[in-house]
């Protein structure tokens, strides 16, 4: 017995000091695989792992009319990524994946999902349409995911609906209906008719333009209200009804192809010779290139971005370098989607993680420098404050379709509502 005892107890040794050296006791139960030896590697040359990507998630309209923007915003934020990744962001790159909402609220926040909970997306951008933003914007408070939105333009995501988690880099109602009223309290227009497409963005700018115009000119007068389904093809009906009113101006509250769709008939019919009209975004390029120079003449319009003003170096260097990867100059998704971009990397560099608590506590107040000058991050409400350009429709011989004139720089901080009337809408 104490032969067996000694035997054991010498073998239980000799593997113990096997195991100090650096060696390994194969099991006497399996046998040594197709693995290889283990081998010791001094402290001082081992390598750090690899830093992960930065996965960026893109829930946008890839399909129909209002693919133009998508595609546009997808371009400026993949020009962007091509200067960002050469330099790449707390030893990594950025990378994306994207997924098309068809313009459709419900696919939009089916696709978010996916993208947070299978594809463990870092950051979550998007979206053209703005039901669809605000529904991605309550999923991701819910998950607790950072959300930027990069060409939906309802007040209500940052405002009334705002939270931590939700971001937006493009212009919303509120400025832009603050920017319209500015420009038509100037007019002697008195009787005002409000038209335009019966969904969430439609409604807030125009109660946006409406209330701001109240309240610079108490003796403005609603004339009337017409609405119609988003897409409808035929505004003939409609236009016919609105000029039989004959009111002195109307404020035409609809966007993209929509607008296009606007803007097409009433040249067509003669309406935009009789009446005066307002639309935001209706001096933006996607617009009025598809009309070429048939476009009409003398409609006052609000925007953020045009690509032939400011010509500053910066503004020509961005358009130059969109041009030559693309074929055609920047629409104002493709500004949006391009300070996104930098917006997500100076943020992580900011934060020194790849943490989303520390991303969106630097994303909040930060300042970038953007092709038309400085914008920031706003810390209060995480609504991006940049300036906004207001003008009116002409022809111009440089361009094949119309663009803005008498363009006027307005100030981020005479549109933007306070940061007290913001956080008062949210706990309202």
């Amino acid at each position: 017995m104490r032969g067996k005892f000694f035997i054991l107890l010498t073998a239980l040794l000799l593997t113990a000091v096997l195991i100090a050296c650096g060696g390994a006791a194969a099991p006497t139960s399996a046998p040594p695989t197709s693995a290889p030896a283990a081998t010791t590697v001094p402290a001082a040359t081992t390598a750090p792992p690899a830093a992960r990507a930065i996965k960026v998630g893109i829930v946008d309209t890839y399909s129909g009319p209002p693919a133009a923007f998508g595609n546009d915003a997808l371009n400026g934020f993949k020009l962007a990524l091509n200067e960002i990744n050469k330099e790449g962001v707390l030893g990594s790159q950025i990378e994306f994946v994207t997924r098309d909402d068809k313009y459709q609220p419900d696919t939009a926040l089916s696709m978010a999902k996916e993208l947070v909970l299978q594809e463990n997306v870092d950051v979550v951008v998007g979206t053209v349409n703005s039901a669809a933003a605000l529904a991605i914007s309550s999923f991701a408070k819910e998950q607790k995911v950072p959300y930027i939105v990069w060409i939906a333009k309802s007040e209500a995501i940052t405002g009334a609906k705002g939270h931590r988690y939700v971001f937006s880099t493009s212009e919303n109602t509120a400025m832009a209906g603050k920017a319209g009223a500015e420009a038509l309290a100037k007019k002697p227009y008195i009787n005002y008719w409000i038209a335009g497409e019966d969904y969430e963005y439609g409604h807030a700018i125009a109660n946006s333009a409406w209330n701001n115009l109240t309240a610079l000119n108490p003796n403005v007068k609603k004339a009337g209200e017409t609405w119609w389904k988003t897409g409808e093809p035929d505004l003939t009906p409609y236009l016919t009804a609105i000029m039989a009113a004959k009111p002195d101006a109307i404020i035409f509250a609809t966007g993209g192809a929509g607008m296009t769709n606007v803007l097409k008939t009433a040249k067509a019919m003669g309406l935009s010779d009789k009446i005066p009209m307002w639309i935001h975004t209706a001096i933006d390029t996607s617009v009025l290139k598809p009309l070429g120079e048939n476009g009409p003449e003398g409609v006052m319009g609000t925007m953020d971005y045009l690509f032939y003003y400011p010509e500053t170096p910066e503004n020509q260097a961005f358009v130059k370098a969109y041009q030559d990867a693309y074929g055609a100059p920047p629409g104002f998704p493709a500004f949006h989607a391009y300070n996104t971009a930098h917006f997500i990397a100076e943020a992580f560099k900011k934060a020194g993680a790849l943490d989303k608590e520390k991303f969106i506590d630097a994303l909040a107040g930060l300042k970038i420098d953007s092709p038309t000058g400085e914008i920031e991050m706003r810390a209060c409400d995480h609504q991006v404050a940049e300036n906004m350009f207001m003008g009116v429709t002409k022809k111009d011989p440089r361009f094949e379709f119309l663009i803005a004139g008498d363009i006027v720089d307005v100030s981020s901080k005479d549109l933007m509502p306070s940061c007290e009337d913001v956080l008062k809408q949210r706990t309202q």
